[in-house]
């Protein structure tokens, strides 16, 4: 009883461990896939053997190994100890990484199993989250090689309370590559000529690796051709030469290019293209100011819109020309230094305005549609899409061209006169009153100034009369009607009297004769003194009209 006493005393002086925290025990047994475990302090307790195990492998534990285990109960049900070797492996595995983590260290671990967004990775008893983003430097399409390697991760982000751990890959392939390609950029220089692989094609140009460092070939250097894709020039995989334009070595950024390999088409540009030369090329690209066209591979010319169509003024260069469509063009301007060539396509076929006018000169009848109605005349469409203007003016001899537009809708077909070409200007002007000739030239035919001619009156009025001769209005003012003052009275007249006048003034302008019968009566009388008398007759004027007089009876 004494011994049996002091053994029990014993056991009350040794502490329990406490609950949630990590003891050594010993394996004594392993049974239906457990390991039954002796953690001391007459406790034992079971745990599962695939918690010895690491991803992929087989447990390794036999009896008589010691373990650390995770003491989650003193006591079940069945009065064993609740022992997990798992929990215990993790939270050693915490207390590692949080000093990996505070310290910036990398951790080693291995992928296991694929999640949404990502993988997970044992950390050597913790799991931890690796997003997809942070698998590799560039997006990985099959993750097969990778899952249950050991290597090497970076600890982005962990928060014990909540079990949360999140790693990197890319960071430690992001480290090695930057002091791989500092190594290679220290070795390289502006001008040197180096073997890369294109590993990726953009729209704006291709990335070669030159051993481990990537350079990019813009688009634009990919050669002296307009290079719309660059699919059409380089490939994934293909091994080409290429020479270093740049090289920044703070930010390790390489320019590469291929067209500087080749010589360049500019150099012998004036030789080959002299100005007024006529070549034939390709369209390459059509903008709102105009088309590229390549004339030979590394050598494009700009048509300016301008400089596309004669007739075709405001229409943009893609309802004139299209891409891929061969052209004949000419060389208008050389520019060596901006390396520009300005070519003219209307310049290959011939001024309409000139062929017109050698087709139709001035006073030939032409036909045309009415294209358009302004406030100051028509426009007629004639032959290689040229217009020409009818101004108001030249609508009628007779009223006014704002009246007698009224007369004209468009696609009418009319007939006009050509009355002038100006080349320079682009412009044709005709006469749709000339047509039909101009009446008061034909009416006056002969008449010159001094002629004395009949007239009919039309009309009586208080400044004068109103006379008509061929169908064409005069007016006679009331100082004109007679020498003698007493006989300028518009009321001896009536209508219809023909009458004997003398013309003063032809004007074609204004289309008016100037008649007077005043000049006339003074001009006979001065004929008549010059016939019957002269200053020492001693005959008076009464005598000599009198013997005018009966002469003419």
């Amino acid at each position: 009883m004494e011994e049996f006493e002091a053994l029990l005393n014993e056991s009350f002086e040794i502490d329990t461990p406490d609950e949630g925290s990590v003891v050594k025990g010993k394996v004594i047994a392993i049974e239906a896939g457990q390991a039954i475990i002796d953690v001391g302090y007459k406790m034992e307790g079971r745990v599962d053997l695939k918690e010895f195990a690491n991803p992929g492998e087989a447990p390794q534990i036999e009896v008589g190994d010691e373990v650390e285990v995770y003491l989650r109960n003193v006591e079940n049900a069945r009065g064993e100890a609740v022992i997990s070797h798992e929990m215990a492996k993790r939270e050693a595995a915490w207390d590692r990484l949080e000093k990996a983590y505070a310290s910036e260290e990398r951790v080693e671990g291995a992928i296991f199993g694929r999640v949404k967004g990502g993988f997970t990775v044992d950390l050597g008893g913790a799991v931890a989250f690796l997003p997809g983003s942070q698998v590799d430097v560039r997006p990985v399409r099959d993750a097969g090689p990778l899952m249950g390697l050991k290597q090497p991760f970076q600890i982005l982000k962990m928060d014990r309370r909540r079990g949360n751990i999140v790693v990197s890959r890319r960071a430690i392939l992001e480290e090695s590559r930057a002091e791989q390609r500092a190594e290679v950029i220290a070795k390289l220089n502006e001008g040197d000529v180096v073997d890369g692989v294109v590993k990726n094609i953009t729209e704006y140009g291709a990335f070669v690796d030159l051993g481990g460092v990537d350079g990019l070939l813009h688009v634009t250097d990919m050669a002296w051709r307009r290079v719309n894709d660059p699919k059409e020039v380089l490939s994934i995989g293909e091994t080409v030469k290429v020479q270093v334009i740049k090289v920044n070595k703070d930010t390790h950024r390489i320019s590469l290019g291929m067209k500087q390999l080749q010589d360049d088409p500019w150099d012998a540009v004036e030789a080959r293209y002299p100005l007024e030369s006529v070549h034939t090329g390709r369209v390459t690209n059509i903008t709102d100011y105009g088309a590229f066209v390549e004339l030979e591979p590394g050598v494009e010319g700009l048509v300016h819109v301008s400089e596309m169509s004669w007739t075709k003024k405001n229409v943009h260069p893609g309802k004139i020309v299209s891409t891929s469509q061969e052209v004949e063009v000419m060389v208008l301007e050389i520019d060596t230094a901006k390396r520009r060539v300005s070519l003219g396509l209307k310049q290959t076929m011939r001024n309409p305005w000139e062929v017109f006018e050698e087709q139709y000169p001035v006073g030939t009848q032409v036909e045309g549609e009415v294209k358009n109605i302004t406030e100051f005349g028509l426009f007629v469409g004639l032959d290689n899409d040229i217009d020409g203007m009818v101004h108001l003016s030249d609508l009628t001899w007779e009223g006014r061209g704002e009246d007698a537009i009224q007369n004209y809708r468009k696609g009418d077909v009319v007939q006009a006169v050509v009355t002038e070409v100006d080349t320079d200007k682009e412009r044709i002007s005709l006469s749709i009153k000339a047509v039909d000739g101009d009446p008061f030239a034909e009416a006056v035919d002969g008449v010159k100034r001094g002629s004395v001619i009949t007239v009919e009156v039309t009309a009586i009025e208080d400044g004068g009369i109103e006379v008509e001769y061929e169908g064409m209005k005069s007016f006679i003012r009331r100082s004109d009607l007679s020498r003698d003052r007493a006989e300028q009275r518009p009321e001896r007249f009536q209508v219809g009297d023909k009458i004997d006048v003398r013309v003063t003034n032809v004007d074609a302008k204004s289309r008016r004769l100037g008649l007077s019968i005043k000049a006339r009566e003074i001009a006979e009388e001065k004929e008549a003194v010059e016939q019957y008398g002269s200053s020492d007759s001693g005959a008076s004027l009464g005598d000599i009209l009198g013997a005018a007089l009966k002469q003419d009876d």
